[in-house]
Parts: structure tokens; C-alpha cells; sequence
């Protein structure tokens, strides 16, 4: 039997991306980020001129299915290293009848697969979950590369929330140590992801001009509309990434066992806290 090509061995994610609660996840929070953030587009509701958008990791096509079906007139691609998830948008694409929505297996960390200036704005969201601070520079270069003179790169990010909880606070701290242990952070000391104070350096860096910031706070307080999706959330994501945490030594299967007990109990009490940050940095490829 012959082997697979590389792009379907070489996941950097820290969960399965072919594994369909992981897919489900994915789909919930498109919907809840884009609803939080106040929209697709919140920064810049006018397209004007945009013909092309590709989405990078699109994941299972969430946001690129919606920013299709909002703007019938722009083609959006989404590309994605899991063929689960990219056989998924596709089927999404064709169940809505969305024919300006198409999808492709792609391993971003590759050079990608597309001509020179071949898109007027280039998206990625949540790109942390599988980018080394090494490969950062390559991918925003290959993005120049794609981008026409005049065209957008846009990408949003962000920290882990911030809880009332001592359990939920106590797994989202193994988390960041390891993605720090693990070479996948930007902190010098596992505190936080450290992502977003880089993204306007690593815009400049690679040659992007009039670069601006938006910020956002989402509220997953009990009480709150998105509450049951962020507990929802928080529950797979313990599920699927406590491998990721096991293996990178910061905690034990049976540490970790209480302590998810714990946060599940703590996540569905009425006195629940949490706000996360989220920063959207976008720049132009000069003319």
C-alpha cells in the first residue's frame, strides 16, 4: 500500500482535525465568534471591489460558507489540511446551494497552491492552534504573495479566557504551558499564548502597510446568551485536547481527571464568570 501524502500526516493541531466532535466544535464556533464579534466583516462592513477571499484553515467552512452566502457575489475559497473537514464544507456548500463557496485539501504551512495575486482579501482565524512562532512569517509571506497590489489580510486571535473558576483557570493554565513546552507559544513563560501583542509586528515584518486593530470582549457569564455554547465548548475542548496536555507532560491522566470534574461543575454554576479577548489585525499589500 502506498503511503499518504504528506499533507494528511502532517498535522500541527493539538486535537484531531478528523475527528467529527472536533468538526462539531469547530462549527459552534464560527457561529459564536462571528455573533460576538458583531459580524462578519464588523471592522469593514463595505466589499466594495472584492472579487476574491480566501479563507486559510477554514477548518469545516463555517465562516466562509456565511461570508458566501452574504455576499453572492465574491468567490470565497477555504482551504484545510483535514479532508473530513473540507469534504464536510463541501457537502454544507452543496445542502445550501452555495455556488460561490469552494473548498480545498491545502497544508497552509506549504507554499499554497494558488497563483500570484490571485485574492483581494486573505482571512484566518484562530491560527494559533497549529502555527509555530516560526512558521508565522512564512505563511504571511505566502499571503502577500497571493494578495493583489492593494489587497487585505486580515487575521483574528486571541487569549484564553478569564474565569472565576479555580478549576477552569487551572486547565487553561496547563494549556498555555503547553503550548509554550511544546515550541507552539509566543510567551517566555507559558503565562498566555502570547499571540496577539505580536500580530502588527509579524503584519510589518512581512511587508504589510496600514495596519489597524480592533478588539474585541466576549461575555460567557452564566446568564449570558452565549453561556451554554461556551461551557458547551469548554467541555469538548477538555475532552479532545487532554492528550494534547498528557503528552506534553504539564498534567497526568489522573490529575487531570478531578480537575475536569471539577471545571464541568464550576462551568454550569450560577455564579459563573468568564470574558475573552479577541484582536482582529488586518493590512494592505502596497500597491
Amino acid at each position: 500500500m502506498s503511503e499518504p501524502p504528506p499533507y494528511l500526516t502532517e498535522n500541527t493541531y493539538v486535537a484531531d482535525p478528523n475527528d467529527d466532535v472536533e468538526i462539531v466544535r469547530l462549527v459552534l464556533q464560527d457561529r459564536f465568534l462571528t455573533l460576538g464579534m458583531g459580524g462578519l466583516f464588523p471592522e469593514c462592513g463595505d466589499l466594495a471591489g472584492m472579487h476574491t477571499i480566501l479563507d486559510i484553515a477554514c477548518g469545516p467552512g463555517g465562516w466562509a460558507l456565511q461570508v458566501a452566502q452574504a455576499y453572492p457575489q465574491i468567490e470565497v475559497t477555504g482551504v484545510d489540511l483535514s479532508i473530513r473537514m473540507i469534504m464536510y464544507a463541501r457537502a454544507q456548500a452543496l445542502v445550501h446551494e452555495v455556488s460561490n463557496a469552494h473548498f480545498r485539501l491545502m497544508n497552509v504551512l506549504k507554499p499554497l497552491d494558488f497563483p500570484d495575486a490571485s485574492f483581494d482579501l486573505v482571512n484566518g482565524r484562530l491560527l494559533f492552534a497549529f502555527l509555530s512562532p516560526a512558521a508565522w512569517p512564512a505563511l504571511l509571506q505566502e499571503c502577500f504573495r497571493i494578495l493583489r497590489p492593494g489587497g487585505v489580510l486580515r487575521l483574528t486571535e486571541g487569549e484564553f479566557p478569564v474565569t472565576n473558576s479555580p478549576a477552569v483557570e487551572a486547565i487553561n493554565a496547563m494549556t498555555t504551558r503547553a503550548f509554550q513546552v511544546t515550541g507552539r507559544s509566543f510567551s517566555p513563560d507559558g503565562r498566555h499564548i502570547g499571540i496577539t501583542p505580536m500580530l502588527g509586528r509579524l503584519l510589518r515584518e512581512a511587508g504589510y502597510r496600514d495596519i489597524h486593530r480592533q478588539a474585541y470582549a466576549l461575555d460567557y457569564s452564566a446568564g449570558t446568551e452565549s453561556h451554554e455554547y461556551f461551557a458547551s465548548d469548554y467541555r469538548t475542548s477538555f475532552q479532545v485536547g487532554q492528550r494534547f496536555l498528557i503528552n506534553s507532560g504539564v498534567t497526568s491522566q489522573e490529575a487531570f481527571e478531578p480537575l475536569y470534574q471539577q471545571a464541568l461543575q464550576e462551568l454550569w454554576s450560577d455564579d459563573f464568570q468568564a470574558i475573552q479577548f479577541f484582536l482582529t489585525v488586518w493590512g494592505e499589500r502596497p500597491s
